[in-house]
């Protein structure tokens, strides 16, 4: 078989590349391996936020008290819950599968592995070998694990299996303080799990501004939800719960009893299995495809894209990415995006992007921040969501937005406007000034454009003469 474009993966990077590469008049053939959507439709993304948003629900019909509604007999069916995700999933999947023949993307379902620099073979029976002219790869990645806690997907789990559970187990361990194990970690417990985050770094969400996880961290204690910061899990063996993890922590040696251990210790990207020295093509020392600023790699007539191309491993990363590979293989000019927002779906929800104020501070900028807290929004009042704030920072002459932070009701949905602000170079006066209507939770980013330039309405700041 011969293809104009082969697409290997057709997870959120790959199926976009193979719509946009077919609307651009290439003839294309994409392979996936399991289903397509990939990780993030499938066992990832939609279904995670698909539990957290029910577990919210759930867990807050008894806080509905003070505003007058009274719930009886409040019942918690998980495996009608696992049905109604399902089909979720299943109704996203078919929607892409219909937009790939509609696009007239040839679609293949095996493994491809690179037997030259222009051929893949497609394993199977046949063993059909398929010849390209270029090639997106976009195999995405895979959970890692702990030497002594492999995943046994019974006791052991990853996250795969976390979202696939039919009862809610009595205690659950998470491995792992990040972005995985936080927002897994706090659904079970919104359904009524005992849980226990073992992290080995001194504050939970890594790498995440510290003062975005402080919300986090209450929030957490006020689930109930034990945490051990700079913390090893050491070995395992079957305890009366089901689980016993020994651990190493600061204050000695602790031994932790669970029903289940989700392992959420990060991803890797999937390019083991490829072939790639088949192909000519080069891999970072951590195992990441080497490509350049166009996602071509050390083979011109292969790009990478999403996870397995390097950090961050975020599903909006691939799909934009195979945007850009794919206008990049059609000759059209391609401008590298400034910053990819990032969102964490914890409670509250933490959003950023662009750079933070000690980044920012770093590379020897002079800033401003603005700063404006839910507390005193009204639409936040509203809602009973007054935990968090938004945080802008920018340049201190131009007063170009360089970066935005967002801990609180919605942050998901509110980085929005903020990474258009980035992206677009926009000013703190430009969101100021900006009509956002009343009562809304986006009138948070226009007050902190407000407080950056230091003429705030709904918050009193000393102000400097002539401002």
């Amino acid at each position: 078989m011969k293809t104009e474009l082969l697409i290997v993966g057709g997870g959120p990077g790959g199926y976009v590349a193979a719509i946009r590469a077919a609307q651009l008049g290439k003839e294309v053939t994409l392979i996936e391996q399991d289903r397509l959507g990939g990780v993030c439709l499938n066992v990832g993304c939609i279904p995670s936020k698909a539990l957290i948003h029910a577990a919210n629900l759930y867990h807050k019909i008894p806080e509905l008290e003070p505003l007058g509604i009274s719930v009886e007999g409040l019942h918690l069916d998980l495996g009608r819950l696992q049905s109604w995700k399902e089909g979720v999933v299943a109704r996203l999947r078919e929607g892409i599968a219909k937009l790939l023949a509609a696009n007239g993307v040839r679609v293949i379902q095996g493994r491809a592995s690179f037997i030259s620099e222009k051929a893949a073979e497609l394993e199977g029976p046949e063993g059909e070998t398929i010849e390209f002219g270029h090639c997106i790869v976009a195999p995405g990645s895979r959970p890692l694990e702990l030497p002594g806690l492999e995943f046994d997907h019974e006791l052991v789990l990853d996250s795969t299996d976390a979202l696939a559970l039919r009862e809610v187990p009595a205690a659950l361990i998470v491995i792992g303080g990040g972005y995985i194990g936080l927002e897994l970690g706090t659904l079970y417990a919104k359904l009524g799990s005992k849980v226990t985050v073992v992290e080995i770094m001194d504050q939970l969400l890594p790498g995440v501004p510290a003062e975005l996880v402080r919300p986090v961290e209450r929030r957490l204690r006020g689930l109930g939800v034990g945490v051990l910061l700079r913390a090893k899990a050491k070995g395992l063996r079957r305890g009366r719960l089901g689980a016993e993890l020994l651990v190493e922590t600061p204050e000695g040696e602790q031994r932790l009893e669970a029903e289940k251990i989700l392992q959420a210790v990060g991803r890797g990207p999937n390019t083991a299995a490829l072939g790639l020295e088949e192909a000519g093509v080069e891999l970072t020392e951590r195992g990441f495809i080497r490509v350049d600023g166009r996602f071509r790699t050390s083979n011109p007539r292969i790009f990478a894209i999403g996870d397995a191309a390097g950090p961050p491993m975020l599903a909006h990363k691939a799909s934009h990415e195979g945007l850009l590979a794919a206008e990049a293989l059609a000759g059209l000019p391609t401008a590298p995006f400034k910053a990819v927002p990032a969102v964490i779906f914890t409670d509250p929800e933490v959003a950023y992007v662009g750079l933070s104020e000690a980044e920012a501070q770093a590379q020897g900028r002079r800033i401003v921040v603005g700063k404006f807290p839910f507390a005193a929004l009204g639409r936040a009042a509203a809602m009973g969501e007054a935990e968090g704030f938004v945080k802008l920072v920018a340049d201190a002459e131009s007063k170009a937005l360089l970066g935005a932070e967002i801990v609180g009701p919605e942050a998901s949905s509110l980085i929005g406007e903020a990474a258009l602000a980035v992206e677009a170079g926009a000013t703190l006066e430009d969101l100021a000034r900006t009509v956002h209507p009343h009562p809304t939770l986006p009138e948070a980013l226009m007050e902190a454009a407000l407080a950056g330039l230091e003429r705030p309405i709904h918050l009193f700041v000393r102000r400097r003469p002539g401002n």
